[in-house]
């Protein structure tokens, strides 16, 4: 699956392995991305995958707020509730995906819907400028049948965001940057550009492969170095799946203290205040325009 004229591979430059951690009501998450190991990616700031039986994560995340930065959330298996503080809610099922722009603030809810079966998704956290960091909040919600997919060579691609092979993603980014789920069936290959001067990984989330040369495998992100575009390959036994994100890198301090990203500490404590007083989301804030 051949992609545009890039000539400069990037390499990849470290080989992050994700730690289990839990989060919410003890549910039970592996994080590649927000740990010592790699705090941040300029503009990433978070990555988690959940995938455990439904009945083991029913607690979910309860009421917590945001503030400075996005949120993806991402499900391959299972349902999630999402409900704000002021009503707003909707459900995402397998193949869909919640972008949240937290902007100047949300208090929400991130809840299971379903008890049988596993639950399997992700959530990514994306730092906003500083221009941008006290928008109004915004939701954009998508179901699997609203993410297009190319489908070529043994490689299914869905876009979440950004192009590949002429076929756009739907989510709206106020940061340039792509989301894809990439899948290689045994013995294919895959090529992707990616724009110089962006930052980007790749994380394995099934099977095993090489991406841009390097063996890649589950619970694994990938950080990529300079270059124009990224590869993955499988062999004739094995087969992949991985996100792969990038994007423009913000460039500006990143004060992070919980569920708020600000540039300076003393906008960490008004965000505090703003929350401790009820203050944090507007309720007359309209979130789906």
């Amino acid at each position: 699956m051949a992609v545009g004229t890039s000539t400069d591979l990037r390499p990849v430059q470290r080989v992050v392995r994700g730690t289990h951690v839990s989060d919410g009501a003890g549910v039970p998450i592996c994080r590649s991305v927000g740990t010592p190991a790699l705090r941040n990616l300029d503009p990433y700031l978070l990555l988690d995958e959940l995938k455990a039986p439904a009945h083991m994560v029913t607690a979910g995340f309860p009421d917590h707020p945001h503030r400075g930065f996005e949120t993806c959330s991402i499900m391959l298996e299972g349902k999630m509730e999402h409900e704000d503080s002021v009503g707003n809610k909707g459900v995402i099922g397998p193949g869909g995906v919640q972008w949240m722009t937290a902007g100047r603030g949300i208090v929400h809810s991130e809840m299971p819907k379903v008890t049988e079966g596993n639950l399997w998704g992700f959530q990514l956290w994306i730092n906003l400028p500083k221009k941008d960091k006290m928008v109004k909040p915004r939701y954009q919600d998508y179901q699997a049948a609203d993410i297009p997919s190319v489908t070529q060579d043994g490689v299914t691609v869905r876009v979440m965001a950004g192009s590949h092979q002429g076929t756009t993603g739907p989510i709206v980014m106020r940061n340039p940057g792509l989301l894809m789920d990439v899948l290689l069936s045994k013995g294919a290959s895959f090529s992707q550009d990616v724009p110089r001067g962006w930052n980007g990984f790749a994380y394995v989330c099934a099977g095993s492969g090489r991406i841009c040369g390097t063996q890649g495998s589950c619970e694994h992100a990938l950080v990529f170095g300079p270059g124009d575009h990224v590869t993955a390959t499988t062999s004739d036994e094995e087969e992949l799946r991985f996100l792969l994100i990038a994007g423009q890198p913000i460039g500006e301090p990143v004060v992070q203290y919980g569920p708020f990203v600000m540039n300076t500490q003393s906008e960490i404590q008004k965000a505090y205040v703003d929350f401790q007083t009820g203050r944090l989301q507007n309720p007359e804030d309209d979130v789906w325009m």
